[in-house]
């Protein structure tokens, strides 16, 4: 699974486009929204929106990315689970997880 430079040269310029683009909606945003609703709320420069991204990430999104350990868990336990095993927890997982009702729910 080799990429090229060119392509990855791509994603990291989008990446960071994208992340750009997210601290100027922020700042639009706070300085929209907030010093109207609250007293005492001042407007906020880009940097300062980039500053607010960074400090939720922080709090609310850690730094572990898109499953991270938690996902290698799982597969883990999946991988050394018993085919009768594995059929009861997709069934079991299917039937919390589907918008479709089960069988004896019709």
């Amino acid at each position: 699974m080799c990429m090229n430079k060119a392509k990855v040269f791509k994603i990291v310029v989008m990446v960071v486009a994208g992340i750009l683009a997210l601290g100027f909606v922020v700042m639009a945003l706070w300085n929209w929204l907030l010093p109207n609703l609250f007293v005492g709320v001042h407007e906020i420069g880009y940097v300062q929106a980039l500053g607010i991204l960074v400090l939720s990430k922080i709090l609310f999104g850690g730094f572990r990315g898109h499953g991270g350990m938690h996902k290698r868990m799982h597969h883990h336990h999946l991988k050394n689970m018993t085919p009768e095993q594995r059929e009861k927890f997709q069934a079991g997982m299917s039937g919390c997880c589907s918008s479709k009702p089960k069988q004896d729910e019709v």
